[in-house]
């Protein structure tokens, strides 16, 4: 089997696979070729990827010659039209937003998988890109705002007076969130942490964060550990609670998403204009609407003096150990499509692979997909 490896575009400096990824693949018995400047953004040169055993070709080589495909993001229509029918191609496709592109998929008759899909069971850990890309995004949300900040994190004994620490407050506990608790704790933050989920709870306070609650969420075991949609006298209580939290806060990460749907506001503009000036907020759920009313996507947006800075893609400014994770997490996921002779073989019947897999054969596979189309 040929795998191709595409070069990112649109600004992405991220790279599907690494030449060590890429040598993991060898070992199985495949044949590796790999876009001209795949990795060059992600401080890998084609030199680099040929002493792990790939072949550089042009993109349109790619598209020809391999059976599988691996990419970040997935293809516009356009380089679609560039997939031979049969072609398997795994990204991350965020099927309920690009419904089109998976419509065009499903009408070419290619097998697509999307990664961020994978269902979250242990079995799957190895190969959830969401939480290995949420480790980088909850780690350099906080250094950024650090970096926005007017004060100081920790607290100082000086000669010309104490300097007080810096108050963070912190809105979901997933993997994003938790990282960004031990990343601010490090620097000397106090932190607060908010989240739906009361099973979160003991993780945020073992990390040294106060975990703020409102009693009576909602929640789903069912939902592979996201939050789910509360009742709206819940909402209402929550609001009051993150309001009242927010303008004592000097710092706020919001992370709060809802898989398949807009993220859910959190933060309003009542809540913004009550803040410090000088306080800075970091949506990373902005790619989806945002959990703050000002948030504009990849901007910087500044009301009352809070500065609110909307950002999805903070893996893409940590490209090499960010790449190196996505694929480690793409060969654990990518192995169960392989036998011991380097062949494809997709086997429907294991749940990982039919809970990852979009479009098949001219059909929606995913049922959750399929439920939105």
């Amino acid at each position: 089997m040929i795998i191709g490896l595409l070069k990112e575009n649109n600004g992405e400096n991220r790279v599907a696979l690494l030449p060590e990824s890429v040598a993991a693949f060898v070992k199985l018995n495949t044949k590796v070729i790999v876009e001209k400047d795949a990795g060059i953004s992600a401080f890998a040169s084609d030199d680099d990827y040929i002493k792990a055993g790939a072949e550089i070709v042009s993109r349109d080589d790619v598209f020809s010659k391999a059976q599988l495909i691996i990419k970040i993001h997935p293809l516009d229509i356009a380089e679609n039209s560039k997939l031979k029918e049969n072609t398997v191609f795994v990204a991350t496709i965020n099927p309920f937003f690009n419904t089109e592109i998976v419509k065009d998929l499903q009408n070419r008759s290619i097998t697509s998988f999307s990664l961020e899909t994978i269902p979250r069971t242990s079995r799957a850990q190895a190969m959830d890109i969401l939480s290995s890309m949420a480790t980088v995004s909850g780690y350099k949300a906080v250094l950024e705002s650090a970096l926005n900040l007017p004060k100081f994190f920790p607290m100082f004994m000086t000669a010309a007076g104490t300097i007080t620490p810096a108050k963070m407050l912190i809105l979901g506990a997933g993997v994003a969130g938790l990282q960004a608790v031990a990343t601010a704790r490090k620097l000397g933050a106090v932190v607060e942490v908010f989240d739906v989920r009361s099973a979160v709870k003991e993780e945020v306070m073992s990390l040294g964060a106060k975990f703020v609650e409102v009693e009576g969420a909602v929640d789903d075991k069912s939902a592979g550990g996201y939050a789910v949609e509360q009742t709206e006298e819940f909402k209402q209580k929550q609001a009051a609670l993150i309001h009242e939290h927010a303008i004592k806060s000097d710092v706020i990460i919001t992370t709060a998403a809802i898989p398949g749907k807009k993220a859910p506001i959190l933060i309003k503009k009542e809540t913004i204009l009550a803040m410090k000036p000088g306080s800075v907020l970091i949506d990373l759920a902005a790619s989806t609407g945002g959990n703050c009313e000002f948030t504009k996507n990849n901007e910087v947006v500044i009301e009352n003096g809070v500065k609110i800075i909307g950002k999805s893609n903070y893996p893409s400014e940590m490209p090499s150990d960010a790449s190196k994770m996505f694929g480690k997490n793409v060969i654990n996921f990518v192995k169960l499509m392989i036998t011991k002779e380097g062949e494809l073989n997709l086997n429907f019947e294991d749940d990982l692979i039919k809970g990852t897999c979009i479009t098949h054969n001219k059909e929606i596979i995913n049922e959750r997909v399929k439920a939105i189309l």
